[in-house]
């Protein structure tokens, strides 16, 4: 397989240069910040991704204070408690994006928090605690239990709340290829998934970098 120093370097020489590079890689928080992280910043942050999938981004930062203030924070205890009446009221509010199927989500991935909490303390204390070297699961977890949390989604909100976590976009895709791993252009089967994160354990046994950085820099090595 491709080393992942040849990867730098195309990435380097595409982004002027090391420095310039490393202005562009995402924040890597330690696993005690991210596990004081509280389960309220979760689910907002899972409901902007929710939002933002297939939509644009931008509309959906626009309205983001309004999301906030109609989900009056977004604290799992109380989104529970929602009735249906209210979730519909929700869903027809011109202040926030009027999807109801994703309205619906906010209050299926409270309840999904909220199993965790119980269990591990914290949405944080269990995605900190998570192996790096097996992502996927991590992954497959939120795909199982919380809504629309599949794909990408579940990716970026773990890797917009600073966990270390590759994004299996198009671009990171296309380097892997090249690299030499044996995947199709949208792997989701299970074999697939697992040679993806062969490839990363591999490439931070090499680097030492975060897997994120190491996400972000196969994505800026392709044009």
């Amino acid at each position: 397989m491709e080393k992942f120093a040849a990867i730098h370097q195309r990435a380097a020489q595409r982004k002027g240069g090391p420095a310039a590079l490393d202005e562009l890689l995402p924040r890597v928080r330690s696993a005690r910040a991210l596990a004081a992280t509280t389960d309220d910043r979760w689910l907002a942050e899972m409901t902007r991704c929710v939002f933002q999938a297939g939509f644009v981004w931008q509309v959906v930062d626009h309205k983001w204070d309004d999301f906030e203030d109609v989900f009056f924070g977004f604290p799992p205890d109380r989104i529970v408690l929602l009735s249906p009446e209210q979730l519909d009221r929700f869903s027809q509010n011109p202040r926030i994006i009027r999807n109801r199927q994703k309205v619906l989500t906010v209050q299926d991935n409270a309840r999904f928090l909220l199993e965790v909490a119980r269990e591990h303390g914290s949405f944080g204390k269990f995605a900190s605690r998570w192996p790096n070297s097996d992502l996927i699961g991590l992954f497959a977890h939120m795909k199982k239990h919380g809504a629309r949390l599949g794909g990408m989604t579940g990716q970026r909100v773990l890797r917009n709340m600073g966990r270390d976590t590759f994004v299996i976009t198009a671009d990171v895709v296309r380097v892997l290829q090249r690299a030499g791993v044996d995947i199709g252009a949208n792997p989701t089967s299970k074999r697939e998934l697992s040679l993806v994160q062969s490839a990363f354990n591999r490439w931070h046994a090499e680097s030492g970098l975060p897997y994120s950085h190491i996400s972000r820099i196969c994505a800026c090595s392709v044009e």
